[in-house]
């Protein structure tokens, strides 16, 4: 059980009896259980109640405003945009595309929805969720350009605790390409916690990019169920180096045939960072398809952790998934933790796991060293090529171009 923190179902506004019924139910469920610690086997790596327990003496959820804010948004890159500040949605612009085909609303709470008691966060967030947006892509329609969502914090948020929810739809032959892209110019300590609700439809394809700009001492959650139909592509890279502690959740149902999940994850962690990927890929239809490539470079004391599980149904024949974690461990204080599963209950299936972990080659260093390269310029050089493995396999080259900018800034940085 965790510290009691107060949390309050009246300070929610502008919500139904029912709803609020709905809310105080979820309320109960996360104080029966608290946040979640090491003793639970998902959180062995990641002792979320012990870290709060430390930094928070007291958390409230009162917003901060959310209006007339300016942020710097990425120049010489034509994008749509959404546009969130502390986890309010506060304007969104598709100029570059016909706006009778896409739907952007605030969130609405939807029942269907609601995931309850799948664990003590989500149940959070359906007690306390305000802010979030929903998006609609409609038959048949391919965004022309990239879309940047803009996750701003600012203001004083210390001991606060946003919580927010967003969902995306993509109907029949849609495409949308997304960029999560994070700021934090706020002040203080403080939890982040998020769920997000993806369908991809027949034939439809949706690739998400998810970038840090900032080091940032808030703590952050977030879990993704996305479930995907017949033929459709789900992509997900990972770029959240800089944050204090993160955790990110994945679960994707392939549950239509010839489905494609992707998953990748570059990160440079250091300065007591702690940052953890968990996903779960449930193979529920026949010839489909999974790719996670994983890989962490770890200093100062930083900790990565990667619990990866693949589960195949046993009507999943021709099953193809293939799974890999990589820790490049720069010092002693730094650890990497991997837990790799496969669940399978059909006969005809390719499947794989693996992990490694180890230091940076020192015969490397020396080589590079003989060719007049300085030890810090070698080192960097090494960890470029071991995280740019990643960003080498995202196709669309404007996205590339800027992924890489940004992994670049990231590993010099620290």
């Amino acid at each position: 059980m965790s510290k009691n923190f107060e949390f309050n179902i009246d300070n929610v506004k502008n919500i139904s009896l029912e709803e609020k019924v709905l809310r105080q139910e979820s309320l109960n469920f996360f104080n029966q259980k608290g946040f979640p610690s090491s003793r639970l086997e998902e959180w062995k790596f990641s002792d979320l109640n012990k870290i709060i327990t430390e930094n928070f003496k007291d958390l409230n959820y009162t917003n901060i405003s959310s209006k007339n804010i300016k942020f710097n948004r990425i120049q010489d890159f034509e994008h749509n945009s959404i546009e969130l500040v502390n986890g309010v949605l506060t304007s969104s612009n598709f100029d570059h595309e016909e706006k009778k085909n896409i739907n952007v609303l605030n969130y609405k709470e939807n029942k269907s929805e609601n995931i309850s008691n799948l664990n003590s966060l989500i149940d959070l967030n359906n007690a306390l969720s305000e802010g979030g947006y929903s998006l609609e892509v409609m038959n048949g329609y391919k965004l022309k350009k990239p879309l940047i969502v803009y996750n701003y914090l600012i203001g004083d948020l210390k001991n606060k605790i946003i919580n927010n929810k967003n969902f995306i739809k993509l109907h029949e032959d849609t495409e949308v390409c997304l960029i999560e892209y994070n700021i934090d110019d706020s002040n203080g300590s403080f939890i982040k916690n998020t769920f997000d609700s993806i369908s991809v439809n027949k034939n439809a394809s949706y690739a998400s990019y998810v970038v840090q700009i900032n080091k940032s001492n808030g703590l952050f959650y977030k879990f993704t169920k996305s479930v995907l139909d017949e033929r459709s592509h789900y992509k997900k890279y990972i770029f959240s180096s800089g944050l204090k502690f993160n955790k990110v959740e994945e679960q994707v149902d392939l549950n239509g045939q010839y489905s494609n999940c992707n998953i990748q994850s570059a990160l440079f962690l250091s300065s007591d960072e702690h940052q953890e990927i968990k996903t779960r890929i449930n193979h529920l239809q026949p010839n489909c398809e999974s790719y996670q490539n994983i890989k962490n470079v770890l200093s100062q004391n930083s900790k990565g952790v990667y619990q990866g599980k693949i589960f195949v149904k046993d009507v999943a024949q021709k099953t193809n998934a293939y799974q890999l974690s990589k820790g490049l461990i720069l010092d002693e204080a730094s650890e990497f933790d991997a837990k790799p599963e496969l669940e399978i209950y059909a006969d005809d299936v390719k499947c794989s796991h693996g992990s490694t972990s180890g230091s940076i080659d020192q015969d490397a260093i020396y080589y590079l060293r003989t060719r007049g390269i300085s030890k810090n310029d070698a080192t960097s050089l090494l960890i470029k090529g071991f995280l740019f493995d990643v960003a080498e396999s995202i196709q669309e080259s404007r996205i590339k171009k800027l992924i890489e900018k940004i992994l670049e800034e990231q590993i010099y940085e620290h």
